[in-house]
């Protein structure tokens, strides 16, 4: 092979490894939104679900990102558990973790919802992918005891396993009925919209860290 040649083919296989090195570095930031209604959109028209109004408030904050959606409506704990492996494909970079309303409106023991969310985030561990832990509060009717128990999980968990942690969900959005569908649980599309608002900031650090960031 002549010189010029060489360098001809030096030059291609440069090319082609700056090519995947930048095809590598142009791959958004992959969410996953794991949750149950509250995530999934519930009684929502397209595009005004938690998942869709936070990638586009991202994306409009410069943030080269995508959120799936993993919500399930009517998910305990122990379903998302289940289907936890399947639900987030490799590749994710963060997970935003909520589940635990539905086990409150059915009574479930706080520590068998403790000991599937312990599970999960010892999943997503294992597989080295970032968690926001979005928290939920009892509802006062069930008692302090319960309310107690249910309501220290998330702020125990977050700590346990160095996690971000949203304390509330629904913050902003419970007990507003402007800001509720009809049936005073699920947020309407302005209730997201005060969703995405609140959770914004928290959402942004984590990808921060995610990332290698601050």
């Amino acid at each position: 092979m002549s010189f010029k040649r060489q360098i001809a083919a030096g030059l291609i296989v440069l090319l082609a490894i700056c090519g995947a090195i930048s095809s590598a570095r142009a791959e958004p930031f992959k969410i996953v939104g794991f949750g149950d209604s509250l995530m999934a959109g519930f009684g929502l028209g397209p595009g005004e679900g938690f998942t869709d109004k936070l990638q586009a408030a991202l994306q409009a904050r410069g943030h080269d990102v995508t959120v799936a959606n993993a919500g399930v409506s009517g998910d305990t704990t122990s379903g998302g558990l289940a289907r936890l492996d399947w639900s987030v494909p490799d590749g994710t970079q963060l997970v935003i973790l909520e589940l635990g309303a539905n086990d409150m409106l059915r009574g479930v023991s706080p520590d068998i919802t403790q000991k599937n969310l312990d599970e999960m985030l010892g999943k997503l561990k294992e597989r080295k992918i970032a968690v926001l832990l979005a928290g939920m509060r009892a509802a006062p009717n069930l008692g302090a005891d319960y309310q107690n128990s249910f309501d220290a999980i998330f702020p125990h968990l977050a700590g346990k396993y160095d996690v971000s942690l949203y304390p509330f969900f629904l913050d902003g959005v419970a007990g507003q009925p402007g800001l509720q569908l009809e049936d005073g649980m699920h947020p309407n599309a302005q209730g997201v919209d005060k969703m995405v608002e609140r959770i914004l900031p928290t959402v942004e650090k984590a990808i921060a860290a995610a990332s290698g960031g601050s």
